[in-house]
């Protein structure tokens, strides 16, 4: 039986092989082919299965029974995994604009272990040389002086910072991170391509990458097997803290320039794996040369940055002075070693392509050594030597601005000569003659190929090949040493052969082969729920500063956020139920009862649901109708329902760190479905907005109850909570006040739309049956500790938010407390007399209900708090100006 079973896997293995072998399109001649391990000297024809790579064929093997027929579900299941994790990458994000999915393929990049060795010795290789070189930059400048560097490549690159110079980098290291971009050549080797030493990018990426590619492969990620990565990334953490001046009990934040930066879900999502505040740079202040975060408890001492944002924007003191992505005096407190910034800022200029030609000699001199990892050919056109030798090669040449993306310098895209005319290429060399500096040529690598899984055109798959560039990463360790992930992210270029993200191409998972004595534990550790713990060797016990370090802070940012997170979230709610109920009441028997049409046409007006001058619904039920749907999808509108669930999205999107990956599908799921129904032909249809409305509020519901039960409670949580029930009180109690006021105490249909504008429809039926009394309502609807709709728990709840914070402020927020009215404490008899109908209160308005100034003192109260809350905690979180002196 077993033979049998063993039989049949070999004979579908076998079939699988010889498939994909005679589907999958081979590389294009002269490039490396991954799927087959050789370099394809042919033009693309099938090929023998046996010329499978071992990799693959290992791949293959541990499919599972299902085989490539399984490959359909598995991709259908990789990107539902992606829009269910929220995984995006936005180019020039806009805030009124859906967020770009991130684009990932099935297959993985498998390398083999002696291929990563050569890979993993000669980027540890190059680590040292840059540091080297960052140092002699800094410091000596012996390269320059004896002529091994050109001045214009350091000195004269706009990267370079004359104002670090001669600064000792803090804990010892300039470079902390550094990737490298390799391509594979047609000779099999891998070759660099270049370097990013500033703030490299995909760190985030490749483990999610990981993550979902691993999952829909388990058998294969076990038999190839694949090493794991976790233990770098504590690496990385590890040697941060070692580094900065506080030593184990650092406090590391990850700066970034924001959410409308293109990979912000990457730096949300590390500083949740990563356990590392998420801070942008007006989140932070220098004060005596050291660098704090402005939190609710106050200024935090941080003393580390693992920074997003390049150089040039990091201090608008000393650098750019339009910057609002930096930190006014930081160069200063790095200059005094109070600050451990990774990388150390200046590091830009070693990212020049126009080094890497001289990086072998570099590498004879500064370490005595040969590089083992070969860079592409690449002339610095400011030599005049190398000038005359690669102008007239210019055809088999890649042209490269020698100071990229930098407003000094004439920057550009790289050009391929192969691409030109004759004609261009004249003009290319002009330009280049012209100013020699700007320009730096390569030579021109066919990149390898990768197998891609593809949906054509008429919906049919086909395994399709792709060019394939693999950044790998490295890191510095404790001591003083680096490490290179093993594993990185593989980017995937279109049909056009353009390997970037930015223009249309996709990435893969990086699989390396584990030596035979490693294990594969999980891949890596869910960032959702289990950021990295890093141990204390020097003891088991943490100290009190330790424990009070790991105590999550909330930035004056963060919490102004979600203070008004919890506000637009309620505030949508409330719009879409009294859109709802003025529907419901414009298309019911009760549509031409005055007292009802006047309180949706007050309440419509008040909140903005309509536009000035449309006609109330008692003068026109179908034009205020149509108005009122409308105005739903109206940005121009500020208190539209869609204004609101976007501003809900906004807010949460600079605090994404801080929800789960289900709360933001939630959001955008419910605001995505909201607007995309507006391009519908029945978007003015009443039935149909009625039942979009429904399935919105559904969704706002089980946001709410995410908000409640799904996140931590500090602070932050607690200015979220005191936002909705500021929200809350301040409309709940304005339209109980206008419907007493409108009469529609007095009649049962507008008894019932009070109690359905309060969503307490049922529990007034459980308790009071049929029983339509004034004071019944005032029970249930104001004085009742039990109802969460009710006024008195709203407000109790509101009292109690307040006085948790007390410890913040100087206890500011406890007077406050003092401020909201304390309505359970009262009767229903004493808010409306026994004695009084609906009707005797009508008709004497001059003697008004002790009700009405309960319901007055809520909104004023309501309004007082929201203001003095702002001055407290909000005020300074904005674009202040400020020195950074003591």
């Amino acid at each position: 039986m077993n033979d049998s079973r063993e039989n049949r896997s070999e004979n579908l293995d076998a079939q699988a092989m010889n498939w994909l072998a005679h589907q999958a399109l081979a590389a294009p001649a002269g490039h490396w082919d991954e799927l087959r391990g050789l370099a394809n000297t042919a033009a693309p024809s099938p090929q023998d299965p046996a010329q499978m790579s071992e990799a693959w064929q290992t791949f293959i093997q541990h499919l599972g029974s299902e085989g490539l027929d399984g490959l359909g579900l598995r991709m259908g299941n990789l990107q539902r995994q992606v829009r269910d994790n929220g995984i995006t990458y936005n180019v020039y994000a806009a805030a009124d604009q859906p967020q770009r999915p991130w684009s990932l393929d099935l297959f993985p990049l498998m390398v083999p272990k002696a291929n990563w060795q050569q890979i993993e010795a000669g980027v540890l290789q190059r680590m040292q040389l840059l540091e080297r070189i960052m140092a002699d930059a800094y410091g000596p400048q012996k390269l320059v002086l004896d002529g091994h560097l050109p001045a214009a490549l350091i000195q004269g690159h706009p990267a370079y910072l004359p104002a670090m110079h001669g600064v000792p980098p803090v804990g010892g290291r300039y470079l902390s991170l550094a990737a490298f971009d390799l391509a594979r050549g047609p000779d099999g080797c891998w070759w660099l391509l270049s370097q990013r030493t500033q703030a490299p990018s995909g760190l985030g990426y490749l483990l999610e990458n990981r993550l979902i590619v691993s999952r829909q492969f388990p058998k294969a990620f076990e038999g190839f097997p694949v090493q794991r990565l976790a233990e770098t990334y504590r690496t990385l953490i590890d040697g941060l803290k070692a580094r900065s001046p506080a030593g184990a009990s650092a406090h590391i934040a990850l700066l970034t320039p924001g959410p409308y930066n293109e990979t912000y879900f990457e730096h949300a999502y590390l500083a949740r794996y990563l356990g590392l505040s998420l801070v942008q740079g007006n989140d932070l202040t220098v004060r005596d040369e050291k660098l704090y975060l402005k939190t609710l408890q106050g200024l935090q001492p941080v003393h580390g940055l693992l920074r997003r944002v390049d150089d040039d924007w990091l201090d608008p003191l000393e650098l750019r002075a339009d910057s609002t992505l930096g930190v006014p005096g930081l160069l200063q407190a790095v200059r005094s070693g109070h600050v451990l910034v990774a990388n150390t800022p200046g590091s830009g200029f070693l990212e020049s392509n126009a080094l890497l030609g001289f990086m072998p000699a570099l590498a004879r001199d500064l370490l005595g050594e040969e590089l083992q990892l070969p860079a592409i050919p690449s002339w610095w056109c400011g030599e005049a030597a190398a000038l005359q030798d690669v102008l007239p090669r210019i055809q088999g040449c890649v042209i490269k601005p020698t100071y990229p993306y930098h407003t000094d310098r004439h920057s550009f895209e790289p050009v391929l000569g192969h691409q030109l005319s004759r004609r261009e290429q004249d003009e290319w060399a002009g330009r280049i003659l012209r100013d020699p500096d700007a320009y730096t040529l390569q030579s021109w690598l066919p990149l390898s190929h990768q197998p891609t899984w593809q949906v054509q055109a008429d919906g049919q798959p086909a395994i399709e090949s792709r060019p394939v560039v693999l950044r790998v990463f490295a890191v510095a360790d404790a001591q003083g040493g680096w490490q290179v992930l093993p594993g990185g992210l593989a980017r995937l270029g279109t049909r056009a052969g353009i390997a970037s993200m930015q223009r249309g191409g996709s990435s893969a998972d990086v699989w390396v082969q584990a030596k035979a004595t490693e294990t594969t534990a999980s891949p890596v550790t869910s960032p959702a729920n289990a950021p990295i713990s890093v141990p204390k060797a020097e003891s088991t016990q943490p100290s009190a500063s330790v424990l009070a370090q790991r105590q999550r802070l909330v930035t004056s940012r963060a919490a102004e956020n979600l203070f008004w997170m919890g506000r637009y979230t309620e505030r949508t709610e409330n719009t879409l139920r009294l859109v709802r109920l003025s529907l419901e009441i414009l298309n019911s028997e009760n549509q031409n009862q005055p007292q009802l049409l006047n309180f949706i046409t007050a309440m419509a007006t008040r909140h903005g649901l309509v536009r000035p001058g449309v006609p109330a619904a008692a003068q026109a039920h179908r034009v205020f109708e149509r108005s009122l749907i409308a105005g739903l999808w109206d940005n121009k509108l500020a208190t539209s329902v869609g204004f609101n669930l976007r501003s809900v999205r906004l807010a949460a999107s600079s605090v994404r760190e801080r929800l789960s990956p289900e709360h933001w599908r939630l959001l955008e799921q419910a605001e995505s479905r909201f607007f995309n129904s507006v391009a519908s032909d029945n978007s003015q249809d009443t039935v149909e907005v009625q039942a979009l409305l429904a399935e919105t509020s559904q969704m706002l519901a089980a946001l709410t109850g995410a908000q409640t039960d799904r996140m931590t409670r500090d602070d932050g949580w607690r200015l979220l909570s005191i936002g909705r029930h500021i929200e809350r009180l301040e409309f709940l109690s304005s339209a109980l006040s206008t419907a007493v006021q409108g009469g529609l105490i007095g009649e049962q249909a507008g008894f019932d739309a009070v109690l359905d504008l309060f969503d307490s429809t049922i529990s007034f039926h459980a308790q009071y049956q049929q029983s339509r009394t004034p004071q019944a309502l005032m029970d249930l609807l104001v004085t009742n500790p039990d109802n969460p709709r009710a006024l008195g728990w709203v407000a109790h709840t509101l009292r109690s938010r307040l006085l948790r914070m007390g410890n913040l402020a100087d206890g500011a927020t406890v007077p406050l407390a003092a401020v909201v009215p304390r309505l359970v404490d009262l009767t229903p008899e004493a808010l409306w007399p026994l004695d009084c109908t609906a009707d005797a209160i009508l008709a004497s308005a001059e003697h008004p209900l002790p009700l009405h100034a309960a319901l007055a003192e809520c909104q004023s109260s309501a309004r007082h708090v929201s203001d003095q809350l702002c001055g407290l905690f909000f005020t300074h979180s904005g674009d202040a100006r400020f020195s950074f002196g003591a």
